[in-house]
């Protein structure tokens, strides 16, 4: 039996670390554009106020509620219809960029996609909870998770996304490994998923340009122009940084410095020290979630835990590796850290769950994932 234990202090306090550092740095690297606009120097502050309040108010009521009430079937199949719904509704709404990736209503947005990723991981949970026993039985485990997840990739990429597709693929994927998936099937899936990665990538100009450019470190100018921006953030910073507000490559140098390329201006402005200490945050974040992951009374705890975790660390991991030139670039945000609503609320409810889960964890025995002691359905 599970006995309840008092919240992870050292996941919560990690989360909101990054929180706040996500306030000083979206103000420091949109102030002066702000005023440039002829708005208010924390005009974009406001906003992402306001989100990171309701993201808090998330979390600490998702701390208090048992996360068994997630596995309801009547809450899943209804999350899966409103967010389907939801990423269709997209395709009505204003284009921006040339895409159309956000439900709008006046000054107030959301981005179904981000949503999209956590009903994906609380689906694929409870599933397999149920199914854990033939796992590998491709019509009665794996086919709905198939489906669920493909319909959503799909709507996603058309968009068009392809990073946020390529994350949730990715994550949903980790948490059917983790309950028990067989290599034949593993290589079955890398199989397909890379061909079709590829196809995808090479059916719009803009990604293929990004990834051939890539591979010429020649071409500082065109598709390589964001990322030389940042390594040249990274590199000015030093060990201590420039200082809070004193960054140069935020103002006209490196677009979305305050969304996806924010670890670019902290590294400029607190340096090494700064980057640094976000690295850590991560790392106690991904180590405090695989932990309860591992010390879940039950299945379905312990795949959620396991697809939450994976969903936030895997995400930075792959944005601080374009940041530092080491993957194409790709719009995907920092965790907790990037200007922007639906991904801060999406990853701090997140989090709330997976405080909840190792609220109640066993400290006694590791759950093995992939035996065979649940209840079959």
């Amino acid at each position: 039996m599970a006995r309840t234990l008092k919240s992870d202090k050292m996941l919560f306090w990690s989360t909101l670390l990054l929180v706040g550092l996500s306030l000083l740095m979206v103000y420091s690297s949109t102030a002066v554009l702000s005023v440039n606009k002829g708005l208010a120097p924390y005009h974009v502050l406001v906003r992402q106020a306001v989100w990171v309040v309701l993201g808090l108010s998330l979390l600490l009521g998702a701390m208090r509620v048992d996360y068994h009430n997630l596995r309801r079937p009547a809450l899943i199949w209804t999350l899966l219809a409103i967010t389907t719904l939801a990423l269709v509704g997209t395709f009505f709404s204003p284009v921006r960029a040339s895409t159309q990736r956000w439900l709008s209503y006046g000054q107030f947005s959301v981005q179904p996609s981000e949503f999209a990723k956590l009903v994906a991981v609380m689906f694929t949970a409870a599933l397999l909870e149920r199914r854990m026993h033939r796992v590998n039985d491709v019509k009665y485990a794996l086919m709905p998770i198939l489906i669920v997840t493909g319909v959503f990739a799909g709507l996603i990429i058309l968009e068009p996304d392809f990073g946020t597709a390529a994350m949730l693929v990715l994550v949903v994927g980790v948490v059917v490994f983790a309950a028990g998936l067989s290599y034949r099937h593993v290589l079955t899936s890398v199989a397909v998923l890379v061909p079709t990665a590829v196809a995808v990538i090479f059916a719009a100009d803009y990604r293929s340009q990004r990834l051939l450019a890539f591979f010429d470190s020649s071409d500082q100018t065109g598709a390589n122009y964001q990322m030389f921006q940042s390594l040249i953030a990274v590199g000015s910073g030093g060990a201590f940084g420039k200082g809070l507000m004193d960054g140069v490559q935020k103002v006209g140098y490196l677009p979305e410095a305050h969304n996806d390329f924010i670890y670019a201006v902290i590294g400029e402005e607190l340096g090494l020290v700064g980057a640094t200490a976000v690295l850590v945050c991560f790392v106690v974040i991904a180590w405090r979630g695989y932990r309860a992951s591992l010390l879940a009374p039950d299945r379905f705890g312990s795949l959620l835990a396991m697809g939450i975790t994976s969903m936030v660390a895997l995400q930075a991991l792959i944005n601080i590796t374009v940041i530092l030139g080491l993957l194409p670039t790709k719009g995907i945000p920092l965790p907790f850290v990037s200007n922007g609503g639906s991904s801060l609320v999406t990853n701090m409810l997140a989090m709330g769950i997976l405080l909840n889960i190792s609220q109640q964890t066993s400290s006694g025995a590791v759950l093995a994932i992939g035996s065979d002691e649940t209840e079959h359905e």
